[in-house]
């Protein structure tokens, strides 16, 4: 899963940046108001936290730019402004959550875990696709009662096709989302297919098959 903070004070991002990575979430960051902005034009996200109070722009405009549009990422405002008002506002704006400043990492984290819950797995705990049962909480993946053990990497692969099990991922959009935005510093998408060639041998006895579409990307099927 991959996570935006838009927070301008640097003590605070580093430790939410630090505390969510533990939790094995890929994490991006934005200090001000532009750069959040362009983060949020060009890249995916299933989690933003969203500080209002930024040096250079209201927090609540990039909420409405994200809306506008038409992106769906969930949005949590994380903020030391604590009045009725800006809760109404963010949350009528779009917001899922909105958590005040100072808080436990512990609630943070729950908050997260919450959003996604509801917005990626409608409120489940636990995603099946197939006969696979996959544990976002402890990062499992069960076939019967038997565990596939995969790597970071593998697993997250998995969850964004499961996530998108819908539609197409075109191997730019997968890259950038398990991989984060430093992605554009490479030419090459090698480390992605020696990724899905160790998924999809972890998966040969499952009934899902990763499916390639020449030159676009891959698409979850279940046979």
């Amino acid at each position: 899963m991959k996570i935006l903070i838009i927070e301008d004070v640097p003590e605070m991002l580093i430790n939410m940046k630090n505390s969510l990575e533990r939790e094995h979430y890929i994490v991006e960051a934005a200090s001000d108001f532009k750069t959040a902005g362009d983060k949020i034009s060009i890249y995916e996200y299933d989690c933003i936290l969203l500080d209002i109070g930024l040096p250079d722009g209201n927090g609540l405009e990039l909420l409405k730019k994200l809306k506008s549009e038409g992106k769906n990422e969930g949005v949590i405002i994380v903020s030391a402004k604590d009045s009725l008002d800006d809760r109404l506002a963010g949350l009528d704006l779009g917001a899922d959550d909105y958590l005040p400043k100072p808080f436990h990492m512990a609630e943070l984290h729950a908050r997260v875990k919450a959003v996604l819950r509801r917005r990626n797995f409608a409120g489940g705990t636990v995603v099946e696709i197939g006969n696979l049962m996959i544990n976002p909480e402890n990062r499992t993946v069960k076939m019967a009662d038997e565990e596939i053990i995969l790597n970071r990497k593998e697993y997250d692969i998995l969850m964004y096709l499961t996530t998108n099990k819908t539609r197409l991922v075109t191997k730019t959009a997968l890259a950038e989302h398990v991989w984060g935005d430093h992605i554009d510093q490479t030419d090459s998408f090698d480390f992605i297919y020696s990724q899905i060639k160790n998924l999809r041998k972890k998966l040969k006895k499952s009934n899902i098959n990763v499916e390639a579409v020449y030159g676009v990307g891959y698409k979850l099927d279940v046979v």
